[in-house]
């Protein structure tokens, strides 16, 4: 049987009376990239927020249900969000890395979360993290620099060594590609590939070749309803349902 690392049971989410997630329940498997695709609107990215708790900062939002990750509820009342935020990181839509030097970036939430006691071990967690999404070759000696003077591939690439930095278990990317070009494109998603046999990888995108090459399982969302959840290979070539076939097939959407 499939290792479960994220089970979402009954999820709902309102913001204020508008009921934006509704009823959703689905198995996220380890070590495995999940892709979320729909039309714009459809709650997409809202549920992607909901595994880490960043939709806790918005004025009027009541959740219930529960989403289990390591078989307890993310959602408990005896839960710590800084916890949850430390085994699930996020990647953004654009790239956003801190107006700091490279090597700041990465040791920021290394110093804020107290991962490290020495300069040395802060080194070392920097090289790997920097060689885990290779950029160490590039950057070694330029770890002084400002990010924000990175190519965009580079920021991302960085953002993303910014949050395996402090060791998590699960990475969201909320469209990780939409402001990189083809080439660079095809790169992160190699990473990603990559990166899979240590992490459990949720990403939200609205390239529909993307969600077919590059994860393992797919959920079509519409109007905050999970339309259909099952392997990528069967929602691409054969759904069960009509609405996900006419979304996958260009008919709607």
């Amino acid at each position: 049987m499939d290792d479960i690392k994220i089970r979402i049971k009954n999820l709902n989410l309102y913001y204020t009376n508008f009921h934006a997630i509704k009823d959703v329940s689905m198995n996220i498997r380890a070590n495995k990239i999940t892709a979320l695709i729909g039309p714009s609107g459809c709650g997409k990215s809202t549920l992607l927020r909901t595994l880490n708790r960043i939709n806790d900062t918005i004025d009027g939002v009541r959740i219930t249900g529960e989403v289990i990750i390591n078989g307890k509820n993310i959602y408990g009342e005896d839960m710590q969000v800084d916890r949850v935020r430390k085994e699930v990181g996020m990647v953004f839509q654009r790239p956003n890395p801190f107006p700091l030097s490279i090597y700041n970036n990465i040791a920021f939430g290394l110093e804020i979360n107290r991962l490290v006691k020495t300069r040395k071990e802060t080194d070392k967690i920097v090289q790997e993290s920097l060689e885990d999404v290779q950029l160490w070759d590039d950057l070694k000696n330029k770890l002084k620099m400002s990010a924000i003077h990175l190519s965009l591939e580079q920021q991302q690439r960085l953002c993303v060594a910014r949050v395996i930095a402090i060791k998590p278990q699960i990475i969201l990317l909320d469209e990780p590609c939409s402001s990189l070009d083809p080439k660079s494109t095809t790169n992160l998603e190699e990473l990603m590939q990559e990166m899979k046999q240590k992490y459990t990888m949720v990403i939200v995108t609205h390239n529909m070749q993307q969600a077919a090459r590059l994860s393992d399982d797919t959920g079509y969302m519409y109007m905050g309803n999970l339309i259909e959840f099952d392997r990528t290979s069967t929602i691409f070539t054969n759904p069960s349902k009509k609405e996900t076939d006419d979304y996958v097939s260009g008919r709607f959407g």
